[in-house]
């Protein structure tokens, strides 16, 4: 049942792009979890339409779309749309913000700032796809100084910044 109802969900979007609104939020609970990936496929990369979804979407919507980033052949037009999950205040927001897409194509600035939120937000450092990749002097100097304060207030560091650092 669910495999027949993403099948018509993808060829209504394939025929007709604006139909992603109506099935977008539905996808998950009729089509399984990955239905909504299939309809942002079926799209064909309009980042438009994918970027009013994101806007307008919860929390499952926007998780959905920034997982989907790395397959929809987007290159760098959906930055803005890792850098709105990374201001946010949701730990899976981040998280997701900062796996293959983000990674790819943040700015070193803004990925380093990526980093340093999941720091602050307990979000474990394995979760950052790429880290390794782009792990620099500068993004070790951040960790060095956050080390630092969380010592001078007597805190704990955590143990996946200190193997960082």
């Amino acid at each position: 049942m669910r495999d027949e109802w993403q099948t018509e969900a993808v060829r209504r979007v394939e025929a007709d792009p604006d139909a992603i609104h109506l099935l977008f939020p539905q996808a998950e609970r009729r089509g399984g979890p990955t239905a909504r990936g299939a309809l942002l496929q079926a799209l064909g990369g309009d980042h438009a339409v994918i970027r009013s979804l994101y806007e307008r979407g919860d929390t499952g919507e926007r998780l959905a779309i920034l997982s989907a980033l790395p397959e929809l052949d987007l290159g760098p037009a959906a930055v803005d749309l890792v850098e709105d999950a990374l201001r946010a205040n949701d730990t899976r927001l981040v998280a997701a913000a900062l796996g293959p897409y983000g990674s790819a194509w943040l700015d070193d600035h803004s990925f380093r700032q990526g980093v340093l939120k999941c720091v602050f937000m307990s979000i474990p450092l394995a979760s950052v796809t790429g880290l390794e990749r782009r792990f620099d002097a500068e993004l070790a100097r951040m960790l060095s100084d956050y080390a630092a304060e969380r010592r001078a207030a007597g805190r704990p560091v955590p143990r996946d910044v200190m193997e960082r650092i």
